[in-house]
């Protein structure tokens, strides 16, 4: 059944992964574009927690969640963890004056962990940020004057270590390689003196293209503070690093015909080594979070995590914003999980039902007006297979931004669908 369910899921990967960009909020126009890569299906259904951590799950956001020895001493072998994930998003855009919708499917993360005794290994590839646009701007006599589009994004291939420092203390770093490209496209449109438009209008085209290296530390202590309740404490910190940005910028004529194509007539590429521009280097900010939560194993959990990022920091030198800084971003999440009976005979008492709640302020200030977002999710994990394999469903329901000064207000549900999938490697033999 695990084959075939994996099978078909990477079916579906395949169809969208291709079809458009990750995101289609007008905010990505700003710095790297939306973060896309919040954690895990099961980590979103839980209001983005990610300080959970158990023998059956991937956690990609703390490194220390690869070490341990985990259920290797019941003879059950090594238990090595798959995970892959992908989502759709629906957004309505409302300004004070009108609305739209739209939709987009993505590939989330792809990643494996590998237990080897207190060592573990973990290792994959995830969208990290994603730029995807089409904006307009009309003058105060309703006449089309910029069409703005945009597409691209960060992706991250990892590779982390944890160890298993003490009984229940586990330590663990991963290094991240950034790479991917940011387009932007703005055409100006052109009028007379009679307010007809021109047969060419004028376009600019800016691309960059990212690379460079991320480090992220984490710590975890799950301790028993009695028989049945166990504490969870974790802690996270990714110093500032630089990506170096190859950028280019072009401008030409185009010819845009009734649905919006555009057709270029002659392009000039601009001289930015001239200007120093050609290569710049674009700061990642500090990020360090930390949570704390209890349960009972097997049973239930509920926690709380604090996130601070220094958005302040971010610098890109080929870009700036006459309307737009960035202030230090902050998110609160909450949330956990509940199983009726691990090991009934019940399906459905078998499954982990997941909630939670999150509040972020994006560190993005546009005409003085601080970017908000805020979700609500749940989510179930349905057990498969014959060995501890699950297919995890979540839904996130939550808005971004605001209608003041002119601005766009988000409404989006988010659908999540990922496969954990699990297998016995260096299995201990009973019998000869």
């Amino acid at each position: 059944m695990i084959k075939k369910l994996y099978l078909v899921f990477i079916a579906f990967l395949a169809l969208n992964t291709h079809a458009q960009e990750g995101t289609t909020s007008p905010y990505s126009f700003y710095g790297l574009g939306s973060l896309k890569f919040k954690g895990t299906t099961e980590n979103v259904s839980m209001g983005g927690l990610s300080i959970f951590t158990d023998s059956i799950h991937v956690n990609l956001r703390n490194p220390a969640s690869y070490a341990g020895r985990m259920v290797n001493e019941t003879g059950l072998g090594h238990i090595v963890k798959f995970a892959v994930g992908a989502s759709s998003l629906n957004n309505t855009l409302k300004t004070s004056t009108v609305s739209d919708k739209a939709n987009t499917a993505t590939f989330d993360y792809l990643a494996i962990s590998l237990p080897m005794g207190r060592f573990g290994m973990g290792l994959g590839l995830m969208p990290y940020t994603s730029v995807g646009y089409r904006l307009e701007s009309i003058t105060d006599e309703d006449v089309l004057d910029y069409r703005y589009r945009g597409e691209g994004g960060v992706n991250k291939a990892f590779f982390g270590i944890g160890y298993l420092l003490a009984e229940n203390f586990r330590i663990g770093v991963d290094a991240h390689y950034n790479f991917g490209n940011l387009q932007n496209n703005v055409v100006n449109f052109r009028y007379d003196d009679e307010g007809n438009p021109l047969q060419y209008h004028s376009r600019e085209i800016n691309r960059s293209d990212l690379s460079g290296l991320n480090f992220n530390l984490g710590l975890t202590y799950t301790p028993m503070i009695s028989e049945k309740l166990q504490l969870t404490s974790s802690f996270t910190f990714s110093p500032k690093a630089d990506l170096t940005s190859a950028n280019q910028r072009t401008f030409g004529s185009v010819l845009v015909n009734s649905s919006g194509q555009e057709f270029p007539i002659n392009e000039i590429e601009e001289d930015l080594e001239a200007l120093g521009l050609d290569e710049t280097v674009l700061t990642l900010p500090t990020k360090t979070a930390f949570g704390l939560g209890i349960g009972e194993p097997r049973k239930w959990f509920l926690g709380a995590e604090y996130t601070m990022l220094k958005t302040s920091e971010f610098t890109n030198e080929i870009f700036s914003f006459d309307n737009a800084t960035y202030q230090d971003a902050s998110t609160v999440s909450v949330g956990g999980f509940f199983i009726p009976q691990h090991n009934s005979f019940t399906y459905w008492k078998r499954a982990v039902y997941r909630a939670g709640i999150r509040f972020e302020n994006t560190g993005l200030k546009i005409e003085n007006q601080s970017i908000s977002e805020f979700g609500m999710s749940f989510g179930v994990g349905l057990p498969v297979g014959d060995f501890l394999s699950n297919v995890n469903i979540g839904i996130e329901v939550g808005q971004r931004g605001t209608t003041s000064q002119n601005l766009v207000k988000e409404n989006f549900v988010n659908f999540q669908l990922s496969l954990s999938l699990n297998d016995r490697w260096f299995a201990k033999r009973k019998y000869n």
